[in-house]
């Protein structure tokens, strides 16, 4: 156990993401604070369960800021009709918003996976609701998306209009990209009137091998020429960016996120692009109490070199290092190297995957694996 005479002096600070399609955040700092209060009754615990803008992030809203919840009629990444919700505070000015909750992978099963005719079209409709109740200021969460289209589905959802060469007006997906000749923007002013604010997970541009066809297109089931499609299909798309918008976006930090979601919000809605754990962090004060800490813990499900790029993971440790001081880590499974996560400020990991039968049951039963991975990190 942790060598300190005095319990009492001792302060624990628990800021996870959630383990994806595991556990979510707020559930794990439950189970870390009760096990961390049963070896030291007397410690101070603080938990700040935290979301990066991707799956998770409207919960992480409503746990901290008392939000209500809307239910909205949608459709998913391939059409489907679904409802979807966001959170909207009391005074109906400001809508937080999920991409993930219309527009996600995870509302498809493996085998719908279909980037190429995936569209976030569902988001828009989200965000048009929002507006029409009276939102005037608008925190949209991008991560975790099914899609690749350049957030041109929620472009046609909230008025913009596409035509191809022949003037005819099409509905695009990322396959019908380059069939685009030319943008045009609502005739309604609406969107001039609202604030966007874009909470991102990743920092990746929109083109090129580190951006958004490239590094997670696989993931959303592209092939290796479906990879070269999309990527042709961004191009394009930037370049009507500039011909019809007047705005070049693709160099952008943030413009690759969610399948050029970043990109699009930036030249359809005007929107400002910012970390998503930055802003969650700065809102609820978490660096003032992660200053005055004697043991943080942090994790993810999956912890690799994207964990240190915008997400949560990384942004803890960054701050950490900023105050001389070491976190801990928890979570499913890890590909980093011990070097590399001591370069970041990592004193010890443990993952769940190293206590249990195989990584299924690890995902299973995190709550099973967590309390003996806290167990270790204290030995």
């Amino acid at each position: 156990m942790l060598s300190i005479q005095n319990s009492k002096l001792l302060h624990f600070l628990l800021a996870p993401d959630k383990f994806k399609g595991s556990i979510d955040s707020i559930s794990l700092c439950t189970i870390l604070r009760k096990e961390i209060v049963s070896f030291y009754p007397d410690a101070e615990v603080s938990s700040f369960p935290l979301a990066d803008g991707g799956d998770g992030f409207a919960q992480i809203i409503k746990y901290y800021f008392q939000t209500e919840e809307v239910q909205v009629p949608t459709v998913d990444p391939l059409g489907k009709s679904i409802h979807a919700s966001y959170q909207l505070t009391s005074d109906l000015t400001t809508a937080f918003i999920e991409m993930a909750s219309a527009s996600g992978l995870a509302l498809l099963a493996v085998q719908e996976r279909d980037v190429m005719h995936a569209s976030s079209y569902g988001t828009g409709i989200l965000i048009k609701d929002a507006i029409l109740k009276g939102a005037k200021k608008i925190i949209l969460g991008i991560g975790g998306s099914a899609t690749n289209d350049g957030g041109v589905g929620m472009a046609e959802a909230l008025g913009y209009q596409f035509f191809d060469h022949s003037k005819n007006r099409i509905h695009p997906t990322a396959a019908l990209m380059t069939s685009i000749d030319c943008i045009r923007k609502p005739a309604d002013n609406m969107l001039e009137r609202i604030e966007f604010i874009v909470a991102s997970d990743v920092k990746n541009p929109l083109l090129g091998p580190t951006g958004a066809s490239h590094v997670y297109g696989p993931q959303k089931g592209a092939s290796i020429e479906d990879i070269k499609t999309l990527e042709l299909g961004l191009t394009h798309l930037n370049t009507l960016f500039q011909q019809d918008l007047g705005i070049s976006v693709a160099d952008h930090e943030g413009a690759g996120a969610a399948g050029g979601m970043g990109a699009g919000c930036m030249a359809f809605l005007n929107a400002k692009l910012i970390s998503g754990v930055e802003f969650i962090a700065h809102e609820i004060g978490l660096e003032d109490v992660l200053s005055k800490a004697d043991f943080i813990i942090s994790g993810e499900g999956g912890v690799d070199e994207q964990s240190i790029s915008g997400k949560v993971v990384g942004y803890i440790a960054s701050l950490a290092t900023k105050y001389h001081k070491k976190i801990h880590l928890i979570c499913g499974d890890s590909s980093l190297s011990e070097e590399k996560l001591k370069s970041i400020g990592v004193e010890k990991i443990r993952a769940l995957v190293s206590f249990s039968s195989s990584r299924e049951e690890a995902i299973k039963n995190p709550e099973k694996y967590i309390p003996l991975a806290l167990q270790s990190l204290f030995n």
